[in-house]
């Protein structure tokens, strides 16, 4: 019974979500370190189980507290959004850009009312959530409206590869103008209280420069002399054990390697770009993605979120040939971040 409970939103009903979450529940393992809960519909998700080849029932409650949480049957809250079989996959509508939103909105409030202990989401379309009027550039923006989180950052995780984010769904020059000072420094904390959390008693964290040459001593740019180095002395001050700025095209491959636990990056596909290379593996020969594995922690928020690390997959969504390693992993994640949460 310490398990905790896991919500999960299973995404955009037209997209793979739904799949990779019946494929994820139909697992042993998930069932041994959590009592996971999906917030979709019963019809959609019966739809998903019968495609993907599971032998699954649905138990359609209406809170977390009325789950049976065994394996062979996923407990589902159903907001009844969507009928299941009407669905029209591998497309972008409104409509199932509003269920998507309605999930993720009825997950935090599950989470913020302590029903339950970390929550996971499935791949949404932002495409779809704007066209029903909701204007949000990704899971992070919506979790830290709806928890009134000015203070965040997205971190990346797969296995012992870790990055976290200065900025993340800006353009690339305002990116550069938000590599700060204040803001490196409180990345920097945000990673090292996720990594301890994750099971590192002492985080080796790298910073990662901007410039090429970590700016060659302002031959390429002044950034990492005037914001980024200000922020890991203030941080080794207070007993860190952190280095940089180092070259980004380097510190990706010490981690690797083994010498750091974190690298803190500067904006998004300065961190997402290498964690996708090591996480996503494509195999030409049949066409398939081997290995889609990592995920998505939204560090700063007053409740736990994990999420794939990977879109909607339009492509290939409603044949049952989506790959669940992201969301197993995410659930894993999810689960050990709630037994860990601080006193």
């Amino acid at each position: 019974m310490n398990r905790p409970f896991i919500g999960i939103s299973v995404g955009d009903p037209a997209g793979i979500g739904p799949e990779i979450t019946a494929k994820a529940l139909s697992r042993a393992e998930i069932y041994e370190i959590c009592r996971p809960i999906a917030v979709a519909e019963t019809e959609m998700m019966e739809e998903a189980i019968r495609f993907s080849g599971l032998s699954l029932n649905i138990n359609a409650v209406s809170s977390p507290k009325e789950g049976l949480y065994q394996l062979g049957r996923i407990d589902l809250i159903d907001l009844k959004n969507v009928k299941g079989k009407l669905i029209q996959h591998k497309t972008i509508s409104a409509q199932y850009g509003r269920a998507s939103f309605e999930y993720v909105k009825k997950l935090i409030e599950l989470a913020l009312a302590k029903e339950i202990d970390a929550t996971v989401t499935g791949p949404i379309s932002k495409e779809a959530i704007n066209l029903a009027g909701f204007r949000y550039s990704g899971h992070t923006e919506i979790y830290a409206d709806l928890t009134r989180t000015k203070d965040y950052a997205m971190m990346l995780v797969h296995d012992h590869f870790r990055v976290i984010h200065v900025s993340t769904h800006v353009s690339l020059r305002e990116a550069c103008d938000r590599v700060k000072k204040d803001r490196i420094y409180r990345v920097i904390q945000l990673g090292q209280e996720a990594v301890k959390r994750l099971g590192v008693k002492n985080p080796r964290i790298a910073v990662a420069g901007l410039n090429p040459h970590a700016g060659e001593e302002g031959l390429f740019g002044r950034e990492e002399m005037e914001e980024i180095r200000p922020a890991i002395e203030q941080a080794k001050q207070e007993g860190l054990t952190i280095e940089g700025p180092i070259p980004p095209d380097t510190v990706f491959s010490k981690m690797q390697g083994g010498q750091y636990d974190l690298v803190v990056v500067m904006y998004h596909d300065q961190g997402h770009i290498p964690t996708k290379l090591i996480g996503f593996q494509y195999d030409d020969q049949t066409k398939t993605w081997g290995s889609m594995s990592g995920v998505n922690i939204t560090c700063g928020l007053p409740i736990i979120r994990v999420s794939v690390d990977h879109g909607t997959a339009f492509g290939k969504a409603g044949e049952g040939r989506a790959n669940p390693d992201s969301m197993i992993q995410a659930i894993k994640i999810a689960a050990q971040l709630a037994l860990n949460k601080p006193s």
